[in-house]
């Protein structure tokens, strides 16, 4: 399992929250039509985990997902490029972790969650998750 790659997906919690995934067991992770998005959708695998991060007015990272397919195109779409993944919940956080807590932590200063807001795909480098996995505990 040494080649596992974390990443960290967002979501705006009135269309859709960790609670509903906990209750549907799983679901197809769609809706993703930005490029680099859609670059980092290519690159997971069956077996990588993601912080499940709720946007809006929370933006906090609520939970750990699995995701459980490889990329496969969408078949709602006419589109090649709208991949999507298979994906089901592994555990709530003990404690979700604020997006302002990671903002006044300087682990954090370079990353893609920090550098460009807009973002709904991205990858978390091992220390980082291990860093959130941390601060959930606290």
């Amino acid at each position: 399992m040494g080649d596992m790659n974390y990443w960290l997906v967002k979501q705006e919690p009135t269309a859709y929250n960790y609670d509903m995934l906990e209750r549907e067991k799983g679901t197809v992770w769609d809706g993703v039509h930005n490029n680099l998005a859609l670059k980092h959708i290519r690159q997971m695998k069956k077996g990588d985990r993601a912080f499940f991060y709720h946007t809006g007015d929370e933006r906090q990272a609520i939970g750990i997902i699995e995701i459980t397919s490889n990329p496969y195109p969408n078949p709602e779409e006419d589109d090649e490029r709208f991949v999507v993944v298979d994906v089901r919940p592994l555990a709530r956080l003990k404690r979700a972790v604020p997006l302002e807590e990671i903002k006044n932590n300087p682990k954090f200063k370079d990353w893609d969650l920090l550098r460009i807001s807009r973002l709904s795909v991205m990858p978390v480098p091992r220390d980082l998750w291990q860093e959130i996995v941390t601060m959930s505990k606290r």
